[in-house]
This record gives structure tokens, C-alpha cells and sequence, in this order.
């Protein structure tokens, strides 16, 4: 895996609603094409990866509530 440093980031209000409307977005399209039987196993392996990386980003600017609404559930990993 790639080493690389830690990145700060300061947002204002209004950047970061902004911020967490685009992860939301993506969020939901990853969601989608992971439950998409007719991707390859290759590709979801892919979307996968991209997946937790930007959930982790969401969980930083978002309400626990928020973050419960792009959990994947246990059965999904399979």
C-alpha cells in the first residue's frame, strides 16, 4: 500500500456542507454499482477499495446518523 503523508484540510460551514453533499453523492453511486450483479468481481474489487476510503472521509464531516445511511451491511461484503 501507498505511504503518504497526512493532508490537513480547514472548511468553512459552507465548504464542508458542500464536501459532504459530493461524498454523499458518491457514496450513493458506490452503493449502487456494488450491488450491480453485472459488474465483475474485478471492478467491484476496485469500487470496493474507493468505497471505504471515501466513507472514511464522510465520517469525518457527517452526523452518526448520516454515516448509518452508507453502511454496507455484512451480508453485501459477500
Amino acid at each position: 500500500m501507498l505511504q503518504c503523508p497526512m493532508i490537513g484540510i480547514m472548511l468553512n460551514k459552507r465548504e464542508a456542507k458542500e464536501m459532504e453533499y459530493l461524498l454523499k453523492k458518491e457514496l450513493e453511486e458506490l452503493l449502487s454499482d456494488l450491488k450491480d450483479d453485472q459488474i465483475e468481481l474485478m471492478v467491484k474489487s476496485v469500487l470496493e477499495e474507493r468505497y471505504h476510503v471515501l466513507f472514511r472521509i464522510f465520517t469525518l464531516l457527517a452526523s452518526p446518523a448520516e454515516c448509518t445511511r452508507f453502511c454496507r451491511k455484512k451480508q453485501e461484503y459477500k
